[in-house]
């Protein structure tokens, strides 16, 4: 797959991975923890997220400075892409996609 040979590619991917580890804890892991009572999915994917979170937001930065992308006009973006539900599928599809 040539998504692995770039650090852009391998950005998208890392969106991709943490958007689907966010939707998987808030729509079956959150709700089984509540609902059935059951909290082992978020004590599994509590960290996948926060370790995949924390990967998005430094490889976003040294893919800036590698790409020299300025700050105001596209690495905000896609840094605030994390912090928000399906920001990174839409952020992928936006502008990683199109770099």
């Amino acid at each position: 797959m040539h998504l692995f040979k770039t650090k852009i590619g391998r950005l998208r991917i890392l969106a991709i991975l943490e958007g689907i580890s966010l939707l998987t804890l808030v729509f079956i892991a959150v709700p089984m923890k509540y609902g059935l009572g059951n909290p082992a999915l978020v004590k599994m994917m509590g960290p996948v997220h926060g370790t995949l979170f924390l990967l998005f937001l430094f490889n976003t930065l040294s893919v800036g400075v590698e790409q020299q992308w300025k700050f105001r006009e596209t690495t905000w973006k896609v840094l605030l892409a994390c912090f928000i539900p399906f920001g990174t599928f839409y952020i992928d599809h936006k502008i990683l996609s199109r770099l």
